[in-house]
């Protein structure tokens, strides 16, 4: 099926409520500009150097959000366009986002990264620390970013209960968040094989790459 049906068939499966960001990383330009030239708007990339270079010759209006783990040597290049930066899990990394949209008179969205999952090589931040970040007095001077979120990854499992128990759990904590930050409104969580569930639990952003682009290519 071309991207276009792909993207259509996913689009009719979703609440509009739900926004999709098509995972376009290792997918070339062109891949990209037929899901544009179908109305999606809104892509993700975890390599920050291909981003850019896919930025600088892609549509301006596209949203580009940085879906991987940020390197903070690497935020500089992706300062001046970057919608939105998915797995932040430090202040480290906050302040040094905070530091580089500052020169380019930005205010660059941002999801703190829960760790939900059962497997010790998914990135994020677990409750207490979540806490910390959010009382320190650093993250409150911090003017050049703004949480709007969170965002989880559930384990990478066929257990459909697990996975929900997860998300479920990522939900709660995004609740309790909405008590400190009224403003969040952004749950990005579920991907091609868990999306549904992910939805069902609250997810208001999906992130969706071989559904839409085929599967991956690793060269």
């Amino acid at each position: 099926m071309a991207i276009k049906d792909n993207l259509q068939e996913i689009l009719t499966s979703i609440p509009k409520s739900v926004t999709l960001v098509a995972v376009s990383k290792t997918k070339p330009e062109k891949d990209i500009q037929e899901a544009y030239d179908a109305g999606q708007r809104v892509f993700g990339e975890n390599k920050i150097q291909e981003m850019t270079q896919k930025w600088e010759n892609l549509p301006k209006d596209i949203q580009w959000h940085m879906i991987g783990h940020v390197q903070t040597n690497k935020v500089k290049y992706m300062a001046e366009y970057v919608s939105l930066v998915h797995g932040v899990d430090s202040l480290k990394l906050l302040k040094e986002i905070n530091k580089q949209a500052k020169k380019h008179h930005r205010i660059v969205d941002c999801l703190l990264q829960i760790h939900i999952a059962e497997e010790d090589t998914k990135f994020g931040l677990d409750e207490s620390e979540l806490k910390d970040l959010l009382g320190s007095e650093t993250f409150g001077k911090l003017e050049n970013i703004k949480v709007v979120g969170l965002m989880g990854m559930a384990t990478f499992t066929d257990d459909k209960n697990q996975i929900r128990r997860e998300f479920k759990h990522l939900k709660t904590q995004f609740d309790k968040l909405k008590a400190t930050l009224p403003k969040i409104d952004t749950l990005s969580m579920g991907m091609s094989g868990d999306y549904l569930i992910a939805i069902e639990e609250g997810s208001t952003m999906i992130r969706i790459g071989s559904s839409i682009f085929g599967e991956r290519n690793y060269n």
